[in-house]
């Protein structure tokens, strides 16, 4: 009887055994594979997690998606930020990327671009603890605390490469592509409309300007449709504000061997022989000087940062000089003061385009 008890009692401490070696092994198949080095994708306890929302136009659109994600790998590499983004193919992608950006528990969340602007008041009320930021776009007075507005001064440099298109045009008709009507865009339109006009005045000048908007920012192919027939109206010259259907204006100008101007970024690597200038707008520098106040602890919620010529975050492009002569650069240098000092008032509507004009008469 003892020998029977005896055998039954080691057939069960058997069997436990492998029934807890088997559960190690389950638990094992359930961890995930360790990471390699440099591979790890989680922000430690002390960095800040950031996340983007693009607009349609994607983060590689060579504009201002792109010109955002650079600022905020920037940031990664000196102030130790964690950044991600989150890619919008539609308008109805904003909200819900915004609230996956929510989940993920950023410390700021930005929406790049004024297609943005509802989503992302709509977000900040909803989740008053949470930090947004939003580019091009300014809710004034109602700015919520939670929320910093980074606007640009896009005007000028269009002002500086009107004036450039319309010393360097030979045909005496240069173009102007827009991606969609906004307060944004047109002050794209009216300062390269305006630095058409100064030319014009002080050179004794008469070049036309051909205007056209693509009613989209990501269609190259309207783009390049749009350049085409510009060109073909004799525009030897075409600046494009139109976000990756800008991409279609640049790929006309190599094909017709014309000329174009880039926007936000200095777009002459798209096409080094074609691109001969571009109306910078750092969203880079506005992106990374949140963030970095952010890591000071000096959020600005509730405002509206501001940049032009003044602060550094608008210019023509540094490969300007690949093409355009050192006599209008340096006359273009002038320019900038004058518009710093205000003695140049660049116009952004049509309205304060009309009033600019008076004061060429």
């Amino acid at each position: 009887m003892k020998k029977i008890l005896a055998l039954l009692m080691i057939a069960v401490l058997a069997f436990t055994v492998v029934g807890c070696s088997g559960g190690d092994k389950a638990d094992d198949a359930e961890k995930p594979a360790e990471q390699t080095e440099g591979e790890d994708n989680e922000a430690t306890d002390e960095q800040l997690k950031i996340t983007m929302v693009t607009d349609v136009g994607g983060v590689n659109d060579q504009s201002f998606n792109q010109s955002a994600w650079e600022g905020l790998q920037k940031a990664d590499k000196d102030l130790g930020t964690k950044s991600d983004y989150q890619e919008s193919h539609q308008d109805a992608d904003f909200v819900p990327n915004l609230e996956t950006a929510l989940d993920a528990e950023n410390d700021l969340i930005w929406g790049i671009g004024f297609k943005l602007a509802d989503a992302v008041k709509a977000a900040a009320e909803e989740n008053p603890d949470a930090k947004y930021a939003i580019v091009d776009f300014s809710y004034g007075d109602k700015t919520p605390d939670n929320v910093v507005g980074v606007v640009f001064k896009q005007e000028q440099p269009s002002f500086l490469v009107g004036y450039i298109a319309a010393m360097m045009s030979e045909t005496g008709k240069v173009g102007f592509v827009g991606g969609m009507e906004s307060e944004v865009i047109t002050a794209f339109d009216y300062g390269y409309h305006a630095g058409v006009a100064y030319a014009n005045k002080v050179a004794d000048k008469d070049v036309k300007v051909l205007r056209q908007y693509a009613e989209a920012f990501d269609d190259p192919a309207k783009g390049k449709a749009i350049a085409n027939s510009m060109y073909q109206q004799g525009a030897d010259i075409v600046f494009h504000a139109a976000g990756g259907t800008g991409d279609g204006v640049i790929e006309a100008a190599k094909e017709q061997d014309k000329y174009a101007i880039g926007v936000d970024r200095d777009q002459n690597d798209l096409a080094p022989d074609n691109v001969i200038t571009s109306a910078m707008k750092r969203v880079d520098v506005g992106v990374y000087n949140v963030v970095k106040d952010l890591k000071e602890g000096k959020f600005p919620g509730g405002t509206t940062v501001v940049y032009g010529l003044e602060e550094g975050a608008v210019d023509i492009a540094p490969t300007s000089d690949k093409h355009v002569p050192k006599e209008i650069l340096d006359k273009v240098e002038e320019i900038k003061k004058l518009i710093i000092d205000g003695e140049i008032k660049v116009p952004v509507d049509e309205d304060s385009y009309e009033e600019y004009l008076k004061t060429l008469e």
